[in-house]
């Protein structure tokens, strides 16, 4: 007998195609909740709820309350990923879901500063929590899932699944924001961007019941038997103890690539409104372009990942985002919408995507099938607490505090990230886990 025992049963090719769906529209629904959030926050709330006669400080307050989101997310994480590895992935991924529906709806039902004064914000805040404890327990549970439904030859196009979704949540968000600043300023700020956000209550039966119909992973079930109790386990202390070197590697490159992540697709709305004078409907377009373009890059990844492996489609995604740190803000800064999109679709549709597509097996790989939940939760969402959250905001900043509103330092940023990737990557435990797996265990007496 080995460590982990034997290799689980084949995956049921019926049980992974209900798989599939379950993991792309839940993360599709989930996404375009959270994306729609940080576009509002870069677009709408600051006039709506943090009124100031700085419409660039009325921005920064905005943008706060999307890093107060990523100061939740950790929580999530760790909690739910705890969860998924005692109880289930499947019972974790439909309650998290609730949670982000239901809060979402709610903030298209907030009253405004205007009307209440600060308790808007303060309850602006709390939904924006409760928001990113459930986005805190989404991706890792669901790459969880993909990877333990997938056999040795798939894992890089099963694993892709949630970055599918997640890209089709940004498309769908980004696209309702393209249609909404197309309209006048006086609907989007009055009730246009409240339609959106209450919309959220629908969206969250389908996939709630999409959830539902998603079968336990063979891995988890397996383990689950062999465990003495389930219960008893404590997932979070053995990957403290002994795993603690495939987290590592998770946090190092979640830091750097959500921080490149958020910067690319969300500070440069900000960057063009404010900084630019470029209309929102132009870079809510280019979104929405690169966002289409992502939903293409993704299974091309990882598909790629299958035959050259997900590491190698991870570094060349870190060099590729240290070549575009500077051309990237040269093309914004042309002021030409064609440049503005092709910006836009080279970052955020193709070298992005990606590297989240490639994530999914790579980081699954980091971890034992008894702290595979636990380690991507916790991994993902505290590397992401101190760079999806703070990176856009510490972009603003930089810019606003930099002589002619100059980028040089926010292109660091981006070199900083790729370096955070590539150092991550090479350090991949995948190898050593597979060597531990072979030793044998010593019999009990």
């Amino acid at each position: 007998m080995t460590l982990g025992s034997a290799a689980p049963a084949p995956p049921d090719p019926a049980s992974r195609k209900a798989v599939g769906p379950a993991v792309v529209i839940g993360s599709a629904l989930e996404w375009f909740d959270f994306y729609l959030y940080a576009s509002m926050a870069a677009l709408v709330f600051g006039r709506l709820f943090f009124p100031s006669g700085d419409p660039t400080t009325a921005t920064l307050a905005a943008m706060a309350t999307f890093a107060v989101g990523f100061l939740a997310r950790p929580f999530g994480g760790i909690v739910f990923g705890m969860l998924g590895d005692k109880f289930g992935r499947k019972v974790v991924l439909s309650v998290t879901f609730l949670l982000m529906g239901i809060s979402s709806g709610l903030i298209g039902l907030l009253p405004t500063y205007e009307s209440v004064g600060v308790i808007a914000p303060l309850l602006l805040v709390v939904l924006r929590l409760l928001q990113g404890l459930g986005a805190g327990a989404e991706l890792g549970s669901a790459i969880a899932v993909a990877y333990e439904h997938a056999d040795a030859k798939s894992r890089g196009r099963l694993g892709s699944l949630p970055a599918l979704g997640v890209n089709i949540g940004l498309f769908a968000s980004s696209l309702t924001v393209t249609v909404l600043t197309s309209f006048s300023d006086e609907f989007l700020y009055s009730w246009g961007w409240r339609i959106p956000f209450v919309a959220s209550f629908a969206l969250v039966g389908l996939g709630f019941w999409v959830r539902r119909q998603m079968p336990e992973t063979p891995e988890f079930e397996r383990a689950a038997r062999e465990a003495s109790s389930r219960k008893k386990t404590q997932p979070l202390r053995s990957l403290i103890r002994s795993d603690w070197r495939g987290l590592a590697v998770v946090l190092a490159i979640t830091v750097g690539y959500n921080g490149v992540s958020y910067v690319f697709k969300t500070f440069s709305l900000s960057y063009l409104t404010e900084f630019r004078d470029v209309p929102a409907n132009i870079g809510s377009f280019g979104i929405t372009l690169a966002s289409a373009c992502a939903i293409i890059t993704v299974p091309i990844a990882g598909r790629l990942c299958d035959r050259v492996g997900a590491k190698t489609v991870v570094l060349v995604g870190a060099v590729a985002t240290a070549a575009l740190a500077f051309p990237f803000f040269w093309m914004l800064d042309s002021g030409r919408s064609a440049l503005i999109w092709t910006a836009l679709v080279l970052a955020t549709g193709v070298v992005v995507p990606a590297m989240l597509s490639a994530q999914g097996a790579f980081l699954a790989q980091q971890f034992p099938t008894a702290t595979r939940a636990s380690g991507l939760g916790t991994g993902r969402e505290v590397g992401g607490a101190f760079s999806g959250g703070l990176a856009p905001l510490a972009a603003l900043a930089l810019v606003t505090a930099t002589p002619g509103n100059g980028t040089w330092a926010v292109s660091l940023m981006f070199v900083a990230g790729a370096a955070f990737i590539g150092v991550g990557a090479l350090f991949d435990q995948a190898k050593r886990l597979a060597a531990v797996a072979e030793r044998p265990v010593p019999e009990r007496t």
